[in-house]
């Protein structure tokens, strides 16, 4: 039956069929239990996680289908991204299938509810209570703000207690000026303000906060924000958001289209910016793996490459949720195969 509601989804255009999708999960109101395999369990920053195996921001915008999302078998889901005011994002169409090569072009431009609406479903969802898996809060900027960091410092005070860990976006290739956060100094000047809240509130003082950067960093850009990042004790980073670039064996009639890519082609790129970070910080900041993951070696990799936890998305759209406990059975056999007790003592193996 689920292969069935797939393939008639995919018949619609993504941003109907996404729609679709959040309708049908709505739909799921049962609970299930899950029972990861213990070779999957790890304690990470403060955090319980049944296993490493997350859903990127991006799909749950308006954190409408938590519960739902992680009775699916993710270890952690992250909603978002959210901005302090709704935005309807950019003009349509802004989402291509790139079906040929497993990717997906998007152009949307934090379209979302904002924070207002997101804060009365986040209220609604008592973490403590969660049978299962971690939720974090993505947050990014308005697309008009005149103040960058004050829109993302009003988020964090605002959305921040209702989540297991915050994510600052400022890698997203689809709000211009966005990726200029990056850049030194403006990144330390965000993240010390960040830090001034935090210590501040006592509802967020203890939660992790990671920064969501670009795999379009050069070798100087990822050596700065590893400096930055070692210096001012932060919490995570999550590598990487979607690209720019197009790699040259593309097939897709959209490959040219405005936005950023995602899927298999930024496996090895997003993989190698992994590895270099992980490099840069000596080990010594957690990072989060994304980009092009669609099976269990790949996510292996980006383990042994120096990532604690992986998150996924457009392979999910290709393959349906069937590749959650599929990539999960994998990783058990990956793991016991090397000779390894538990996913955390993978962690860099390849670096």
């Amino acid at each position: 039956m689920t292969n069935i509601l797939l393939n008639l989804i995919k018949i619609f255009p993504p941003e109907i069929a996404h729609s679709i999708t959040l309708r049908l999960l709505k739909l799921k109101i049962n609970t299930i239990t899950q029972t990861d395999h213990p070779i999957l369990k790890q304690h990470f920053l403060g955090l319980d996680f049944s296993n490493p195996i997350g859903l990127a921001a991006g799909f749950d915008k308006n954190a409408e289908v938590i519960n739902q999302i992680l009775n699916l078998g993710f270890g952690f889901t992250e909603i978002g991204t959210v901005t302090p005011r709704p935005q309807e994002g950019n003009v349509k169409p802004r989402i291509f299938r790139l079906s040929e090569d497993e990717a997906i072009i998007n152009h949307l431009g934090f379209n979302n509810k904002g924070s207002e609406k997101v804060l009365k479903k986040l209220k609604k969802i008592n973490l403590s209570n969660l049978n299962y898996g971690i939720v974090g809060i993505n947050i990014g900027k308005n697309k008009n703000s005149e103040d960058a960091i004050s829109d993302y410092c009003y988020c964090l005070e605002k959305l921040g207690p209702f989540g297991h860990y915050v994510t600052i976006n400022i890698s997203s290739p689809n709000t211009p000026g966005l990726r200029d956060l990056q850049l030194r100094g403006k990144i330390e000047n965000l993240v010390k303000k960040l830090q001034n809240i935090q210590e501040k509130l006592n509802s967020i003082k203890s939660k992790p906060i990671f920064l969501k950067i670009s795999p379009d960093l050069n070798d100087e850009q990822l050596r700065d924000i590893a400096l930055m990042s070692l210096a001012n004790n932060v919490s995570g980073l999550i590598i990487s958001n979607s690209t720019v670039e197009r790699p040259t064996n593309l097939n897709s009639s959209h490959r040219t289209e405005i936005g950023g890519l995602s899927g298999k082609p930024l496996f090895l790129h997003s993989t190698l910016a992994l590895k270099k970070m992980y490099t840069l910080t000596n080990a010594n900041i957690p990072l989060i793996g994304v980009g092009g993951i669609s099976n269990g070696k790949e996510c292996y990799e980006k383990i042994k490459s120096g990532a604690n936890l992986v998150q996924l998305y457009t392979a999910l759209t290709f393959q349906g949720p069937k590749i959650i406990s599929k990539i999960k059975k994998e990783l058990v056999y990956l793991i016991k195969t090397d000779g390894f007790n538990n996913v955390k003592e993978v962690v860099g193996k390849e670096v």
